[in-house]
């Protein structure tokens, strides 16, 4: 779970959040995601910065308000 200030969701805290995801992203699937990048020809930090967007949608979030 993440917990957040409801009253400071500002673009520090959000980056904090991507910067988060990226780590565990890269954590479980690093290896995966270069070979795909390497096949496919993409660049692996644009596949990380994609997927780690998309893998906050499964966090769960708490707000204090």
């Amino acid at each position: 779970m993440v917990y957040l200030n409801y009253s400071n969701l500002d673009n520090e805290t959000q980056e904090r959040l991507v910067s988060v995801s990226k780590k565990d992203v890269e954590q479980k699937f690093g290896n995966d995601l270069k070979r795909y990048a390497k096949e496919h020809h993409l660049k692996y930090e644009t596949l990380l910065e994609e997927e780690a967007l998309r893998n906050l949608y499964s966090y769960d979030y708490v707000f204090n308000i």
